[in-house]
């Protein structure tokens, strides 16, 4: 930190007034932006070859009017360097909603199309006079890389997930996939980690580049197969073939006579290679790092990818592979969102006639004692009533203190839905209980119930026990 803010002061010419821990990104390196003056980001590197290959480059790309960050100063070890600060707006950022969604604006599609343009020229513009040797931890996209990779889905994916395999006829289809991908042309830079988490949009609605320091010599289809299959990002066939087109149409500026089938031939190859590189990551952060984020935003579409990969297309040189990967993409865990969405089931019931027991083996969830609450059911006019009829509505909501209770009830079941859904986990119960369970627990349960459905959009079952009603919130589909 102190090294930044040094840094900071022999640039601006002034200390800064303020410096905050960036969010972090997927590796070890730390962010700060540092303010006063001006603003500047500051990064802390773990190893200097690293930061090294991005100094270099960023100079580089900037010579040939690439849009990326000015490196302003580094540190004498160089294991500390401040840059230009491009600003809080990522492209992913930008696209979220609507990845979820499936649906995009034009002007989120204008985006991305740049983006697809602006790879050609880093791939062309960026490979010339350029110094390979500075790259790391690789200067080329070559076998023993490419091995690393496979191995890293072996290991890090297949071995933790328990698929079964033949490990001799494995590798030899990993021998043949190897070859092939080494059979493509590899004569330009290959950013390798092109993906709209490391676009940045500035202010003026141009495009900006980072996280460019594991790139070297490659085939510019791996660039392409990160962006269009980059699993969170979900992007439907549709908007993947315009995306693919638009980068074709930049890519014909470069190679003129380019061959529309073998580049087909080849993108289908890159896809599944990349795929399986990006299940290797992911399975080291979901099952080595046990960071759970990772099974339902980045394994399971990636799975979904390769599933539809190989409906489309057989691959017949690597038998064992695709059986292995058939198997893979059936497994339950790996199915796709809709089939492993939350259920949240809320009950009311009488305490008299004992809790609620959990079916789905979780061994229940929250249960919350509306006995404290003023009950409507001691005067005979409420009796016949329940919960659900407004006479009973309208007194619990004036004589009772029901509105605070549920406001503390919300307050602990949202965290926990919350943590459901991003965890992937699939049930959830929430009971209330009461004296007779008729009026207050079903009151409770009833506004509780809506109150899920419209806040996260999931599938909620509501239960009313003792007056024998039933009701289903269905799942907001996000297209």
């Amino acid at each position: 930190m102190e090294r930044l803010k040094k840094l900071y002061a022999q640039f601006v010419g002034s200390q800064p007034t303020d410096c905050k821990l960036m969010e972090k990104s997927g590796s070890n390196r730390q962010y700060y932006r540092l303010s006063g003056v001006r603003s500047i980001v500051g990064v802390l590197g773990e190893l200097r070859e690293e930061n090294d290959a991005f100094i270099y480059m960023a100079g580089h790309f900037r010579q040939k009017g690439l849009p990326v960050p000015e490196v302003y100063a580094v540190s004498d070890d160089h294991m500390a360097y401040i840059q230009e600060d491009l600003g809080g707006d990522i492209l992913y950022s930008k696209i979220r909603t609507s990845c979820a969604t499936q649906t995009f604006t034009s002007d989120e599609k204008s985006l991305l199309f740049s983006a697809m343009r602006q790879l050609c020229d880093f791939q062309f513009k960026g490979t010339e006079d350029f110094d390979y040797s500075i790259c790391y931890p690789a200067a080329a996209f070559d076998e023993r890389s490419i091995k690393w990779d496979l191995n890293y889905f072996k290991y890090c994916f297949l071995k933790p997930t328990h698929v079964g395999f033949n490990e001799e006829k494995l590798e030899c289809d990993f021998e043949r996939l190897t070859q092939d991908l080494l059979a493509v042309p590899s004569q330009t830079f290959m950013y390798r980690d092109f993906q709209s988490r490391n676009v940045m949009v500035r202010a003026d609605g141009s495009l900006a580049f980072i996280d460019f320091q594991g790139g070297r010599r490659g085939p510019y289809y791996y660039d392409v197969a990160s962006f269009v299959w980059q699993a969170r990002a979900k992007y439907p066939d549709s908007l993947r073939r315009e995306l693919v087109s638009t980068y074709k149409a930049a890519l014909k500026q470069y190679v003129p006579d380019l061959n529309d089938e073998k580049f087909e031939q080849n993108m289908r190859l890159f896809v599944l290679f990349r795929t399986l590189q990006v299940l290797g990551a992911y399975g080291f952060r979901g099952y080595f790092e046990k960071k759970p984020d990772f099974m339902k935003n980045s394994i399971i579409p990636a799975v979904a990818n390769l599933k539809n990969l190989i409906a489309d297309h057989s691959f017949e040189s690597y038998p064992h592979l695709m059986e292995v990967v058939r198997a893979m993409v059936g497994m339950r865990d790996f199915q796709a969102d809709t089939d492993r969405e939350l259920v949240v089931k809320v009950m009311s019931f009488a305490y008299k006639k004992g809790i609620p027991h959990d079916e789905s083996g979780n061994g229940g969830g929250y249960v919350f004692d509306c006995r404290a609450l003023n009950n409507p059911g001691k005067y005979d006019r409420y009796k016949k009533f329940t919960g659900l009829d407004q006479d009973v509505i309208e007194w619990l909501e004036k004589e009772s203190t029901i509105d605070g209770f549920l406001q503390h009830a919300y307050a602990l079941v949202d965290e926990s839905v919350q943590r459901y859904v991003d965890r992937g986990f699939t049930n959830l119960m929430i009971c209330f209980g009461c004296t007779g369970g008729q009026h207050r627990s079903v009151y409770s349960a009833e506004h509780t119930a809506r109150h899920i459905h419209d806040k996260f959009g999931v599938k909620v079952e509501l239960i009313h026990r003792e007056i024998g009603q039933e009701q289903t919130f269905e799942r907001v589909s996000a297209s």
